[in-house]
């Protein structure tokens, strides 16, 4: 009786680490699924990339050139510091190579055109988006006139003043947060600047435009190349209005030396 009773005792034991072994394994699985989920591109992320960019373009066209000039290094509390652009590192991977040849510039995978690299990084780079510290700067777009940007082809839109008053509001924090006042002469002068380039013109009474201080100067390759070779042509015409010149003159010469020469024998 007392060998049975070990025995199922013993049986006890094994059964159950058995079990403690299989929900063991079993919980480990369940977070190694949930860790390739988060690399496999699962991640619900709220912010469009679109506007993102498109806020991040009017950062560097209408407001870094004089903060550049100024010689003014924004804080990361700053909500346009491009730390806090949880796709700056994406998109600083994206090579346009081509006209229709877009790279990622992880995995050198190529592709028409830059609506399918998006979705390549958000199917296959998501994991490498940082989530924990950066934010989505599509959330100031309405103080940085994005729409105005998107939209410049378009028919003007019917001025909405508690939307214009909401977007000066949050456009005159930003200039708060990111040129303090008291941080010295330059952060004063681009506080100002700022308002005036993007707060003054949310107001639906008067006729103020956003960008009102202009925008970063663009080279144009085309137009440098396309003067260079204008500057060779005309070297060469001019070369070649000197060398003909020289030839008439040396022709001239020869004629007056045969001529007198002839008159000579005669």
């Amino acid at each position: 009786m007392w060998l049975s009773d070990h025995r199922l005792f013993l049986l006890c034991i094994v059964c159950g680490l058995y079990f403690s072994l299989q929900f063991t394994t079993g919980h480990a699985d369940s977070n190694a699924g949930r860790t390739l989920n988060q690399e496999g591109g699962d991640h619900q992320i709220h912010c469009s990339r679109e506007r993102s960019r498109t806020a991040w373009k009017i950062i560097q066209e209408y407001l870094m050139p004089f903060v550049e000039k100024e010689k003014y290094h924004i804080s990361k509390r700053c909500r346009l510091h491009p730390d806090n652009d949880i796709y700056r590192d994406q998109e600083q991977h994206k090579f346009h190579t081509d006209i229709n040849e877009w790279q990622c510039g992880f995995c050198k995978k190529s592709f028409y055109e830059e609506k399918h690299l998006d979705q390549h990084f958000d199917n296959r780079h998501s994991n490498l988006l940082n989530l924990s510290e950066s934010q989505c700067i599509a959330d100031v777009c309405g103080a940085l006139h994005c729409d105005h940007e998107m939209n410049s082809g378009s028919k003007k839109s019917k001025c909405n003043p508690a939307a214009a008053a909401k977007n000066k509001h949050l456009c005159e924090s930003l200039a708060d947060s990111c040129f303090p006042v008291t941080e010295g002469p330059a952060a004063s002068r681009l506080h100002e600047f700022f308002l005036h380039q993007f707060c003054d013109a949310h107001s639906c009474t008067g006729n103020r435009k956003p960008f009102s201080r202009g925008r970063r100067k663009k080279t144009n390759v085309f137009y440098i190349f396309v003067s260079i070779l204008l500057v060779i042509l005309l070297l060469l015409y001019y070369l070649y209005i000197y060398l003909y010149q020289r030839g008439m003159k040396r022709e001239t010469q020869v004629l007056k030396r045969v001529s007198q020469a002839s008159r000579k024998k005669s």
